[in-house]
């Protein structure tokens, strides 16, 4: 499995790339799993303004960031959005960036790990249903974070030795979500080369 994890926030100060990093390093003990870290600051993309919904513009000609988060995307076979909540959201940067997909994610597993209040709870209701309409099988679990951040990680993303204890904290929710992921990735893969 090619397991892409993308960074959904740009701003400065971010707490959100200590989760992303502790999802990574989760991420990297899945058997035959390449993990690809894509943080969207990488990616900067002007606001999308195209005439005509990228599914539906068989004239479509992405260009700079547009087109290699579009290749990026397209050589995952799996997904792990990882985002704050803004105002019971997602952020503006991610919204964006999904804007541009066309059928980069289709009958390929996503997810979603979140933070903020109610552990980030409402960015993932909304990033579900945005994500739905991209055609991703999206799978039941995902991780809303209900600790504070920067008081239950470091800054490489390494959970502290009480956070890690949990018998159902973090670490194993992350681990059943890992798995599961992988799961449908197989399952999907199989039926993409079949299809």
């Amino acid at each position: 499995m090619k397991l892409a994890i993308i960074l959904g926030s740009t701003r400065e100060g971010r707490v959100t790339e200590r989760l992303a990093k502790w999802v990574v390093q989760g991420a990297k003990e899945l058997p035959d799993t390449q993990v690809e870290f894509i943080d969207l600051k990488d990616y900067p993309m002007p606001f999308f303004e195209e005439p005509i919904s990228p599914r539906y513009n068989p004239d479509r000609k992405p260009e700079g960031n547009v087109q290699k988060w579009l290749e990026k995307l397209g050589a995952a076979d799996a997904y792990i959005f990882v985002t704050p909540e803004y105002n019971h959201s997602i952020s503006g940067v991610l919204k964006n960036a999904i804007d541009y997909i066309d059928f980069q994610l289709v009958k390929k597993p996503a997810t979603a790990v979140s933070h903020g209040s109610v552990g980030g709870g409402r960015a993932i209701l909304q990033l579900k249903e945005i994500l739905s309409e991209s055609k991703a099988a999206i799978i039941p679990s995902q991780i809303a974070f209900t600790g504070r951040v920067t008081e239950s990680m470091d800054e490489a993303g390494n959970l502290s030795e009480e956070v890690k204890a949990q018998q159902y904290g973090p670490q194993a929710a992350l681990k059943n979500m890992l798995e599961e992921l992988k799961w449908y990735s197989d399952a999907l893969a199989a039926g993409r080369t079949k299809g």
